[in-house]
């Protein structure tokens, strides 16, 4: 007996199931696209496509406008610094436990 071995491939979200995931307009997604907050790309039509992972991203960037009323420019800074800060306590974490 033989079994075809199913294959995991991430699945992209088109930009109105995005938007309708996530909360945001679609005009607001594809400005948060041009600003370089979150990541897509387009296929032969044009159409942007989300990888899974931009929701929480999505979620990220309004949960931060929100909490410190940042302009979109602004978050950009904001989330790579909290990106950096991550980096360095895992860092930490692992020197500490000699991992």
């Amino acid at each position: 007996m033989s079994h075809a071995l199913a294959r995991w491939a991430p699945v992209d979200l088109d930009l109105e199931t995005f938007a309708r995931v996530t909360g945001l307009h679609p005009e607001m997604a594809r400005r948060l696209v041009v600003l370089g907050l979150l990541e897509a790309h387009r296929d032969a039509a044009g159409r942007l496509w989300f990888p899974l992972s931009q929701v929480a991203v999505a979620g990220r960037i309004q949960r931060l406008r929100a909490g410190l009323s940042l302009n979109y420019a602004a978050l950009g800074l904001v989330m790579d610094l909290l990106d950096r800060i991550a980096e360095l306590e895992a860092a930490l974490r692992n020197r500490r436990t000699g991992g």
